[in-house]
């Protein structure tokens, strides 16, 4: 299992922040119960199942709805 921490662009509304986190949980692989997205510091949480699911994945559904990836940093939990 890893833990992610991805910087999103700035958030400018809160309906973004549903949209990403209806997004992120809706992948395979993902810990649907640890998917936290802040609005104010435009970051998303997540843990995830690498051997399911890549970081990468994880962005591109994010990037997909129209919202930048800054950086990722992924770690072990």
């Amino acid at each position: 299992m890893k833990a992610a921490t991805i910087q999103l662009e700035t958030l400018t509304c809160p309906s973004c922040l549903q949209k990403i986190e209806n997004a992120v949980k809706g992948l395979n692989g993902v810990e649907k119960d640890s998917v936290q997205v802040m609005f104010n510091s435009s970051k998303v949480k997540v843990n995830f199942n690498d051997e399911q699911i890549e970081i990468g994945d994880i962005e591109k559904a994010i990037t997909a709805l129209g919202y930048g990836v800054k950086k990722s940093s992924v770690k072990s939990v």
